[in-house]
């Protein structure tokens, strides 16, 4: 999986902001506000990654049981894929 094209991501302070822009403006019209945690796996998503690649990216950058990072990550992706942001 990977973040569309059309997704653009800027980093404002702590907090990253994720807007559409092109065609991907057509299916979503929003502002995608996210703390550092949830950042950190849209940024993941800019490659083509796995839900499990990104757990295991997250395990080496926090200290968190793998349930609880694995949980998060999940969290992120199914509001990423309502929204249409992932191909």
């Amino acid at each position: 999986m990977k973040l569309k094209t059309g997704f653009i991501t800027h980093q404002v302070g702590k907090e990253q902001m994720m807007v559409a822009a092109g065609p991907a403006a057509k299916v979503f019209h929003g502002l995608v506000r996210s703390n550092e945690t949830a950042a950190f796996i849209v940024n993941c998503l800019k490659k083509e990654t796995t839900e499990e690649a990104i757990v295991d990216a997250m395990l080496e950058q926090y200290e968190a049981p793998r349930e609880t990072v694995a949980a998060d990550v999940h969290r992120v992706v199914e509001k990423l894929r309502e929204i249409g942001a992932l191909q």
